[in-house]
């Protein structure tokens, strides 16, 4: 019977210790979550960037005659609005204009055609613009999810941001400047520009990210649907890499 009793006081004692140990460390202040002060942030901002620009997958038919570097201008403003939980976290949305340049040589492309197929012409061996080139411009409305490793000083922070931005088109022109004879030789100093939305699709869904830290970012951004009409043209679907100016 003693030794029962012995036992038992033992394991009272060894239950008596473990817990209170366990209260102990239940009792302990929860690790305090980290406060930011955003009060001197603005929460508007501008975005602006520029990009290469690139159409995948076209024949060589086509891109045999598109120079290296397509240059296009994006501006936008965008409100961000931090996640109340944690403001590393943020979404923002905004409004701006989105510009591309697909410049060609020894090409031309028939915007204007009363056609059903939109013509691309080549002009090797035959009257050519010295300067040609294909432009759009977009009215767009980006969104993204962001995140940023410091959100009280943004212009010392690493920025991660995925996002989406859909458009209307507002404009598709050709450009040519200076018409040369076959032979190189100058026919004509005049700029012909011809414009029609005819052949494209007017609306466009585009994925976008960015990585960067400060003020800039690494940016691309890539179209979800066709630039062209079904069946007017070779399926193209846009895309830019590119440089990005941001205060967030």
């Amino acid at each position: 019977m003693k030794q029962i009793m012995r036992k038992l006081s033992l394991f009272v004692l060894a239950f008596t210790a473990l817990f209170t140990a366990f209260a102990q460390e239940t009792a302990k202040a929860p690790k305090q979550k980290k406060v930011y002060n955003l009060t001197d942030r603005s929460g508007d901002h501008i975005m602006f960037q520029i990009a290469a620009n690139f159409w995948p997958g076209v024949p060589d038919s086509i891109s045999s005659h598109i120079k290296g570097f397509n240059r296009s201008a994006n501006l936008y403003v965008m409100l961000n609005k931090p996640f109340k939980s944690n403001p590393q976290y943020s979404f923002a949305f905004g409004a701006g204009i989105s510009t591309s340049n697909i410049y060609f040589k020894n090409m031309e492309v028939g915007i204007t055609a009363t056609t059903p197929t939109m013509p691309f012409k080549a002009t090797d061996s035959t009257n050519h613009f010295k300067k040609y080139k294909l432009t759009t411009a977009y009215l767009e409305i980006p969104i993204e999810f962001r995140f940023t490793s410091n959100p009280e000083t943004p212009s010392k922070a690493w920025k991660v941001a995925l996002g989406a931005k859909v458009g209307t088109m507002i404009n598709a022109h050709t450009k040519g400047k200076n018409l040369l004879g076959s032979n190189g030789g100058t026919i004509n100093e005049f700029t012909q520009k011809m414009g029609s939305k005819s052949f494209f699709n007017t609306t466009r869904l585009s994925a976008t990210a960015r990585v960067g830290y400060g003020n800039f970012s690494l940016f691309s951004s890539f179209a979800l649907g066709n630039l062209f009409k079904d069946g007017v043209a070779h399926p193209v679907k846009p895309f830019q890499i590119g440089l990005c100016l941001s205060g967030l």
